[in-house]
């Protein structure tokens, strides 16, 4: 597959949102601590930005889940590593990149409601709803705007481009059709 990357959000517009959230969260928790679950790969740039900003004490753990294979999602969710902490009697704050389909962290909702936290929300930078599949919404939510396959801020391609500081938006080249909108 031939492609271009193509700048869609920018390091300073990523910073704003993430600096709203953070905002955000810490006024919802203020008086509380937070357990921050960090989902691997993807969301581990965005929430190290979140957690710097925060006003409120958290404990971070991390958690990785995987449903895709390049550009597409298998449809089966697979647990690679599980938190390693209790959630139980905890508030918990479930940080993703990007919901997509939102096959993996439905999953993972379920299953983190079935160990009984005293609260649960899910704070994605992106939310990507043209291609949901699943009826799951974020509690938080930088950027709604829906696009292509993107990259960047630790959103890969085969596990490439997380290093890029803005947001990328991969545009087939020639006559490819491989790159899903």
């Amino acid at each position: 597959m031939d492609y271009t990357l193509r700048e869609i959000y920018s390091k300073e517009r990523i910073d704003r949102e993430v600096q709203r959230l953070a905002r955000e969260i810490s006024g919802d928790y203020e008086g509380k601590e937070l357990l921050v679950l960090v989902i691997l790969k993807g969301a581990f740039i965005f929430a190290a930005d979140l957690l710097r900003k925060f006003t409120i004490p958290a404990t971070v753990e991390f958690l990785e889940i995987s449903s895709y294979c390049g550009m597409d999602s298998t449809g089966k969710v697979k647990m690679v590593r599980d938190a390693r902490f209790s959630v139980q009697g905890r508030d918990v704050l479930l940080v993703e990149d990007i919901i997509d389909q939102g096959i993996c962290l439905s999953a993972l909702v379920q299953d983190l409601r079935q160990r009984n936290p005293a609260s649960l929300k899910v704070c994605t930078l992106i939310d990507n709803r043209k291609r949901r599949t699943q009826p799951i919404e974020p509690d938080y939510a930088g950027i709604r705007e829906v696009c292509g396959f993107l990259v960047g801020y630790g959103l890969d391609l085969d596990q490439r481009y997380r290093e890029l500081p803005a947001v990328y938006e991969v545009v087939p080249t020639g006559n490819s059709d491989d790159v899903p909108q």
